[in-house]
Order: C-alpha cells, then sequence, then structure tokens
C-alpha cells in the first residue's frame, strides 16, 4: 500500500490546512505507523516502490506491535504518490489545502524565499542561480496527493455538494449567467 500524508481539520494549527502528521502503512501487515519528520517521510516515499514500507524500519517495532493510529475521520487523510523526488537541499517543498477541500497545491519555496508554482517557475529560477547548475527540473514534482473524500469534515463535503447543486442548476437554466439562448430551428 502507498504511503499515506493527513491533514488535519483542527483550526488550532498555525496554518489551515498544514500537514501534521506523517504516517506510512506497512506492506505486509497494513498498520499505520507515524513518520516522525518530513524529510524521513520523503526518504521512504522517494523509493517506496522498490522498497515497501514495513513496520520493521522503525526502530523497536515490529508488526505485532498495536498500530500508531486508525485511518479514520477525525483527521482529513491524503494518499500520496510513490516514488517522488526528495526536495533538493535548501528548498521547502509545500501543499495547500484549498478551502473546499477539492484538492492541493503544490509549490516550493527557494532558499531565497521565493514560491515557484511550476517547471516553468523552476526553470527560470535556476537559470538566474547557476550556483545550483547540479539541480535539474526532474528534482521537483508538482504531483499533488488525492484527498482521501470519506476523512472531509461534514461541514466541508456539504458546502462541496452545495456549491455543485447551484452550479448545475445555473447551467440547466441556459449557461452560467443564467440566461437562455436563442437558436433557430
Amino acid at each position: 500500500m502507498m504511503n499515506k500524508k493527513q491533514k488535519t481539520h483542527d483550526d488550532t494549527k498555525a496554518k489551515r490546512g498544514a500537514i501534521d502528521l506523517y504516517a506510512a502503512q506497512c506492506s505486509k501487515c497494513q498498520k499505520w505507523r507515524t513518520i516522525e519528520t518530513k524529510e524521513e517521510y520523503e526518504q521512504l516515499r522517494s523509493n517506496f516502490v522498490e522498497e515497501p514500507f514495513t513496520c520493521n524500519v522503525k526502530p523497536n517495532v515490529t508488526c505485532d506491535d498495536a498500530a500508531d493510529l486508525d485511518y479514520d475521520a477525525t483527521r482529513t487523510w491524503v494518499i500520496d504518490k510513490p516514488n517522488l523526488p526528495i526536495t533538493p537541499e535548501g528548498f521547502k517543498r509545500e501543499l495547500i489545502l484549498r478551502p473546499d477541500y477539492s484538492k492541493l497545491d503544490a509549490h516550493y519555496v527557494t532558499p531565497d524565499g521565493k514560491k515557484v508554482r511550476c517547471h516553468a517557475e523552476v526553470s527560470q529560477y535556476l537559470q538566474k542561480h547557476p550556483e545550483l547548475n547540479n539541480l535539474k527540473l526532474e528534482n521537483f514534482n508538482f504531483t499533488v496527493p488525492k484527498i482521501m473524500e470519506d476523512t472531509i469534515p461534514e461541514d466541508a463535503r456539504k458546502k462541496r455538494l452545495e456549491k455543485s447543486a447551484s452550479k448545475n442548476r445555473r447551467l440547466d437554466s441556459g449557461g452560467p449567467d443564467g440566461k437562455k439562448k436563442a437558436t433557430k430551428n
């Protein structure tokens, strides 16, 4: 099973939707194990296909031990793609949860604090900083984890349904502006 990250909908966090916990599911026993740091998580994720996560990766932990946490709706879970590259040294990869929980957006923060949101911006940044000539575009990945629908807070799900229904009503009434278009028969 792929690694998963979790997001919390706890409003006491510094940033709304900030990742507050990293976890991976053991490929043998299917139990969830917390991963202590983002760097450790990225290392596991970067070669997950070749080296699936197992409980014994964590010191003094075996499949016989109780799970560190359970997959449930007490927090919003997102499933990450395996084998994404490790964030280059000096950069920070950030995932931002949209307020409607529809998806996450990815960007990198450069060593000098600039945000880059796509490969074109990374390319421009690297061209302006020849000291980073050891980095390539392949070192940056803007793939975002999938939000697990069954863990989205109920109020956010209701808002998304209402928004979708409203959009459908507008389209059914003739278009985004609500006006019917005249057509010749």
